[in-house]
């Protein structure tokens, strides 16, 4: 078996990123992994730990967890069962499918999944894989920014990490990364899109929150409520994380002018990350002072994601459109 499910991924400079943002912008392609995204790093790394004790797997998943335990247990040989909320694309389930995993759908967002994985691992004795909540999982998700180091060399430190919250494994992953290779100086800027805020919520708040519903469109960030290490790491004064929010609509365009200058294809979650660039959430935190005038590379976490392929991203184009002329007929009325 190899000793780990991960690649070493492509750390690229982007020319038209670094022009957006006035420095150079470093791209961590996590797109490029074997599952899609960045989850097989500690979802990987949490199976080959509880392969010996375990006779089987279950994962609660928006997508990207549930490929990258497939993945992982196909390669072990090793039976999964991965269960998503009826947001999920068909075409995920298909793809799940074909990495070997039973998939059953089961209510409308990824808490409503969770909960009946749980009772499964009471139930049937299958081993838990929770998608982000999970210290083995935060060690593996850590690779990335040793990765980066590696890459960049020792002369070369970022000015800011920009990534995306759902539940916060990625967050606490690149902290631990960051403490790894003594970048603790180095702000953390946590990007979500509205409607699927948990972090940035149970900041403004002082504890932590569960949110209502997820009203966004970027269902990969659809987590109620974020990890209470996320949560402490945020509050924390060891590192500094700047909590950002941007809209459904600053997320697609996002991904829309990324697949232009990269000629690549990531899902809303990922996109919320790129809108930090492309909306200038960065250039704000400057003229406040948040961060540097004079600001060092950027190492931007591209996530992937396998929840998008062109027709998604022409349905959701569509729906987005649709709400805006909704928000602005709904608001004429108000008047």
């Amino acid at each position: 078996m190899a000793e780990h499910f991960h690649i070493n991924t492509p750390l690229l400079e982007s020319a038209a990123m670094s022009k957006h943002v006035g420095t150079t912008v470093y791209l961590k392609m996590e797109n490029c992994q074997p599952s899609g995204s960045f989850k097989i790093r500690g979802i990987g790394y949490l199976c080959q730990q509880l392969k010996s004790q375990s006779k089987g797997f279950v994962c609660s998943s928006g997508g990207n967890a549930g490929m990258a335990a497939a993945y992982a247990t196909r390669k072990m040989g090793v039976p999964a069962t991965v269960l998503i909320p009826s947001s999920t694309p068909h075409f995920v389930v298909q793809r799940l499918e074909d990495q070997g995993a039973l998939v059953k759908i089961v209510g409308k967002v990824w808490d409503d999944a969770n909960a009946e994985a749980l009772r499964l691992v009471e139930t049937e004795g299958l081993s838990y894989v929770p998608p982000f909540d999970h210290p083995l999982i935060w060690k593996g998700h850590s690779s990335l920014v040793a990765e980066a180091a590696a890459t960049l060399g020792p002369n070369v430190k970022p000015g800011a990490v920009l990534l995306s919250v759902g539940g916060g494994g990625l967050l606490c992953g690149v902290v631990q990364g960051l403490k790894d290779v003594g970048w603790m100086d180095v702000p953390i800027i946590a990007m979500e899109t509205l409607g699927a805020d948990c972090l940035n919520a149970s900041l403004k708040a002082g504890r932590m929150v569960t949110l209502d519903d997820i009203t966004s469109e970027a269902k990969s960030l659809g987590a109620k409520r974020v990890c209470a290490k996320a949560f402490e790491y945020s509050r924390s004064q060891e590192v500094t994380i700047i909590s950002e929010v941007v809209t459904d609509q600053q997320a697609l365009h996002a991904v829309e002018t990324f697949l232009d200058d990269q000629r690549v294809l990531v899902e809303m979650a990922c996109g919320a990350t790129l809108a930090a660039v492309y909306s200038r959430v960065v250039h704000r935190l400057q003229a406040e002072g948040r961060l540097p005038a004079r600001l060092r590379p950027l190492l931007v976490i591209v996530c992937g994601g396998c929840n998008v392929n062109a027709e998604q991203l022409s349905q959701l184009k569509q729906k987005l459109q649709k709400k805006a002329i909704f928000g602005v007929h709904q608001k004429n009325a108000e008047q």
